[in-house]
């Protein structure tokens, strides 16, 4: 069982700004070191323990709430540098900001962590029995997911190494840093339009790479063009780069085109399976379909983060685990009385 005391965990969380993850413990510390814990029922288990599931753990920590946080230490920020957009931590490494978040999660004593993956879930009579890898089993009454979404890359050489770097998804996070730079858009029809409508605020000098035949109607096509916005329609072959820094694409007919950053959208899948294999309802887009109290579709399970929604910010991600966190503990007040 890997679950690791509060006092412990903060003296780890220190050492570890400069990766993302719970510590590994068995490598870190033996088991004579650690005070381990024995509870096995909590009021709430929340699986995903990056922004969202830490700020919901704290708006519960706060409300006197036993909760457990079980995280792979897999987040989808791993291989971005810097954070944006979020006021006090603005230009810091997700990895520094999850280690302050730790830190301070680590004084309230009713949250506890554990390191490893939540496997299933299933309804049971008092609340949710969830079994995690090493075969371990923990209740809770309500059930929180905040466990992202796995980004599906298209498959063009070099893409995947500048992902998160130099090649962007959203530009109030990262697109201050490349303003008034050569940047891209690889997208087409609607979304490429709108997507370069977008972008063209952070620079005016602006390609749309269509990867193929444009299906761009008409008008969008005069009204890109009477802004200044080029629209290639090159296959792609690679993106040039060095240790992720864009340098150039290379297309297949053996020309290139020069840009310092591209912007995308890339199909997603949910990260965890277990809400919708206890029926937890998907929306239109892909994203767990929630109410405004951040409930799911099932009675006791709720959800926070980039798994429920487009705006992929850390803001975002901590302003919707604290509403999530109230709102759990206010349900839970209500059923009580």
């Amino acid at each position: 069982m890997n679950t690791i005391s509060r006092r412990d965990f903060a003296k780890l969380s220190i050492g570890v700004t400069s990766i993302i993850g719970f510590p590994k413990v068995s490598k870190a510390l033996t088991q004579t070191e650690l005070e381990m814990t024995d509870r096995k029922e909590f009021d709430v288990i929340i699986v995903g323990g990056s922004f969202s599931g830490m700020a919901a753990a704290m708006a519960l920590g706060r409300a006197l709430r036993n909760v457990l946080i079980i995280d792979s230490g897999s987040p989808c920020n791993s291989v971005t540098p810097a954070s944006h957009n979020f006021l006090t931590q603005d230009g810091k490494a997700p990895a520094d900001i999850t280690a302050i978040a730790r830190a301070q999660l680590s004084h309230y004593d009713t949250i506890d962590f554990y390191e490893g993956v939540a496997e299933s879930a299933i309804k049971t009579t008092e609340g949710f029995e969830v079994t995690v890898s090493d075969g371990d089993k923990f209740i809770a009454k309500k059930l929180i997911f905040a466990t992202g979404i796995k980004d599906v890359l298209p498959e063009i050489s070099g893409l995947a190494a500048c992902w998160g770097k130099t090649v962007l998804h959203c530009p109030y996070c990262h697109g201050y840093e490349v303003r008034f730079e050569p940047t891209g858009i690889l997208g087409n029809g609607d979304y490429g339009f709108e997507f370069s409508a977008l972008i063209s605020n952070w620079t005016n000098d602006l390609k749309l790479f269509t990867n193929g035949k444009s299906t761009l109607t008409k008008e969008q096509t005069e009204k890109l063009h009477k802004h200044r916005i080029s629209i290639i329609e090159k296959e792609i072959a690679e993106l040039e780069h060095l240790s992720g820094s864009l340098q150039r694409i290379n297309f297949r007919d053996g020309t290139t085109s020069f840009v310092k950053a591209l912007y995308t959208r890339v199909p997603f899948l949910q990260y965890c399976p277990i809400p919708q294999s206890l029926g937890a309802v998907l929306t239109e887009e892909g994203y767990l379909k929630i109410d405004s109290s951040h409930k799911t579709s099932v009675d006791g399970v709720f959800a926070c983060g980039d798994n429920t929604t487009r705006l992929r910010t850390v803001a975002n991600a901590v302003s919707a685990g604290t509403t999530t966190g109230m709102m759990v503990n206010k349900e839970l007040i209500n059923e009580k009385l």
